[in-house]
């Protein structure tokens, strides 16, 4: 199945209910989020909250002691990603008690694989997040003349870049294909989409709709 990175249509003047139905059951939990087809795979353990929140082979940013975890699964392709993210960020930033995690899954062709490879590379030399901000924060399509020009720019040793990937190539794989195990399980079809806290987000929301559900995450965290 051809997977698309359109995202779910959102709405500035969505009520609280409606922003909550772009949770599909608006509370799926990890235990219930596991699909069939995930089983099937072999990878019923693909979901557990180690994994996908605090993977550490995945980077984070934000308050890294945070209470709530937003997890992106994104593409530095996709256009919807690259639009989104200025606002995340600003998101975490207000609100300081927000971790991101951030879930490299490279749907979009080989470009978006290359791209994805060297972020990863690059935080073999702590240099994951002058990566990820050079690729998701420009406006055109990536090339891979384009991700080489980036990276250079932001002061990355290109040489042990390269060394890295090779070196590291299969661990990187596996990295990418646990994020997109996770995703498939998940029943994610393009990106972005996002787990907050224990909700399911498939889709873009508002810096409102952000927060709303932050605070519903932290709620449940709460009740729990």
């Amino acid at each position: 199945m051809k997977r698309s990175n359109k995202p779910a249509e959102t709405g500035p003047g969505r009520t609280r209910r409606e922003a909550l139905g772009l949770l599909g059951a608006s509370a799926a939990l990890f235990g219930a989020a596991a699909t069939r087809s995930a089983f099937a795979q072999g990878s019923d353990d693909v979901l557990t909250e180690a994994l996908v929140l605090r993977d550490p082979d995945v980077p984070a940013t934000g308050n890294l002691e945070g209470d709530i975890n937003i997890v992106e699964w994104f593409d530095y392709n996709c256009p919807y990603c690259r639009k989104i993210a200025p606002e995340i960020q600003q998101v975490v930033q207000d609100d300081g008690k927000v971790r991101l995690v951030l879930k490299d899954w490279p749907i979009l062709g080989e470009v978006s694989k290359l791209a994805a490879r060297m972020a990863l590379a690059a935080k073999y030399q702590g240099k994951y997040m002058a990566a990820h901000e050079a690729m998701i924060g420009v406006s055109s399509k990536l090339t891979e003349s384009r991700i080489r020009e980036l990276l250079a720019g932001t002061g990355i040793d290109m040489d042990r870049l390269n060394r890295d990937a090779a070196a590291n190539a299969k661990a990187i794989d596996t990295i990418l294909a646990r994020n997109h195990d996770q995703a498939i399980a998940f029943g994610f079809k393009g990106t972005p989409s996002f787990i907050v806290g224990k909700f399911r987000v498939p889709g873009i929301l508002t810096m409102a709709e952000f927060e709303m559900v932050i605070a519903d995450a932290r709620k449940a965290k709460k009740a729990n």
